[in-house]
Formats: structure tokens, sequence, C-alpha cells
């Protein structure tokens, strides 16, 4: 009898999954997962097959629309939607007899445009620390070092989170010969009328600040929105204020991954926002209610 007679063909439930980046999907003979893209051009892929049956795994490095064996099937990477640099989805799909080749849809994320200010050696590092009166965050002290800020050659955002990085409102650094792009300066004018020393903002985009934690060694990045920068100063409404933070990355490599250009087509629909949408004034009035 030849090899393979007689045996079922181990079929997949499904002719089509999403892959989004950090996890696997099973399509019942195997699960498959994404290990890397690359918006290209081409666009490109490195696809890990895994069958149930097996602990081997099989990597695939494709091109979109090029084909993959997953077991005794044929797969096809069919599209790739990217947001971020470090988050995305990849769209495979079976290939059969009776197959539509639709044309891919999802959108290609546009590396950031940030133009750094030059590197800081240690000496300055430990006097900015010193002025500022806090331990800054390894990775983010890192990112200073190497960088000095840094500014957006055009209009950056994340999508979803309501903040513009402009080339006028940069990543500060030491700048202390032009204040409004210096940190210190920052502390001084953004942050103390409205958060605790535990912050230490780190940009003004339109739209908020972006601020870094004094009291932690993560680096994580978070955004406060203009309309909750309201209120009387004091530690009862800067706690108040402070709650309502918004994580948009876990470090400045994070964010610059995220950062993305601004184009037209990337803009949502204007929105009314109804009253008390974001932090009425009166509840600084005496602190959180």
């Amino acid at each position: 009898m030849p090899e393979g007679a007689g045996r079922e063909l181990v079929r997949s439930f499904t002719h089509v999954a999403a892959v989004q980046n950090n996890a696997t999907m099973d399509v019942g003979s195997a699960r498959v997962a994404v290990r890397w893209v690359g918006a290209g051009p081409p666009v490109r892929a490195e696809i890990i097959t895994m069958p149930h049956r097996s602990e081997d795994s099989s990597h695939h490095e494709v091109s979109l629309g090029e084909t993959f064996p997953v077991g005794e099937e044929t797969w096809r990477f069919a599209d790739l939607d990217m947001a971020s640099a470090d988050e995305w989805k990849v769209t495979v799909r079976r290939v059969d007899e009776n197959e539509v080749l639709d044309p891919p849809t999802g959108r290609l994320w546009k590396p950031a445009r940030l133009r750094p200010y030059g590197e800081l050696d240690e000496a300055r590092l430990q006097s900015l620390e010193a002025a500022l009166g806090v331990r800054l965050p390894p990775s983010y002290r890192d990112w200073l070092r190497r960088n000095n800020g840094a500014q957006p050659e055009v209009e950056h955002h994340i999508p979803g989170v309501p903040f513009s990085l402009l080339p006028e409102r940069p990543l500060f650094g030491v700048h202390p010969e032009h204040p409004p792009f210096d940190l210190v300066h920052a502390q001084r004018v953004h942050r103390d009328p409205w958060l605790s020393p535990n912050w230490l903002v780190i940009a003004n985009p339109s739209g908020g600040l972006l601020v870094i934690s004094t009291q932690s060694s993560d680096g994580s990045v978070y955004f406060v929105h203009e309309m909750d920068l309201v209120g009387p100063p004091g530690l009862p409404a800067s706690a108040a204020r402070e709650r309502k933070l918004q994580g948009v990355a876990r470090s400045m490599g994070y964010l610059v991954g995220r950062l993305t250009p601004v184009e037209l087509d990337d803009l949502p629909p204007a929105q009314m926002m109804p009253p008390g949408t974001f932090t009425d004034p009166r509840n600084y009035g005496d602190g959180p209610r």
C-alpha cells in the first residue's frame, strides 16, 4: 500500500485566521504565530506553524500574497494591519480551489520621523537630575543620553489617543538656552500647577501632557488630557488628576514605536463631547469625590 494511503487528511476547521502580535491562533491542524512583520516594500512576515501532533515547528519568511504550508494544507499571507511597530495583525487564509483573492485592506505603520537634538554625557545627566531633584528612570535616562529630546519633522500622534506632537512641541531635553524645550523649565510651567513631584512632564503636545513617574523605575509613559488640567493647586486635586492618567507606552522606545506621522486619512471624524465627559472642575473644590 502506498505511503499515506488510508490516512485521513487532517482538515483545518476554518479557512481564515487573524494572528495578533504576541499571540497564536489555532486553525485545527496546527497553531499559527507570527514572529515579526516588515512594512517593506515588500511587505514581509515570518510565520511559524506548530502542528498539534508534533513538537516541531516550521518557520516561513513570506511576502504579502505568498503561500506557506500548514500541515498538508497550503495557506496564504493575505493581509497586514499595523497600528504601530509593536502592535499589528496578520491575516492568513487557506488556499482552496475556489479561493477568492481579495486585495489587502490593512494599513501599514509609518515609522516616526523624529530628529534627536544630540547626546548628553554623564556630567550633564547628573546636573539635570540635581536640578530636577529626582533620579531618572533608567530607560528614560538612557533615551535622554542618546537623544537629548527629539523634534518631530511633522505632526505625530498615537491612534486613539487625543494628542499631537508638533515640530514646535517636541519631546523635551536639556535646553536651558531655549526654555520652551527644556525639561527643568517644563516642570515649573506644565507640572507644578497641576501634578505632584511624583511625575515628570516629558512633552507638552497639543491636547495634554506626556509624563513619566519619578517614583517608578519602569519608565512607562502616561497621557494627561488637557481637559483634566483644571481646578485648584494642591495635593488633593493633584491626586484626583493623577488617577485619570492614561498609559500609552511602557518605555520611550515603545512610545517612539507607537508614534505615527499624521495624514488626513488617519484622523477620526470630529465628535461633539457631552458635558461631563472629562473632569468637572467642581470636582476639585475640596479634593476628589
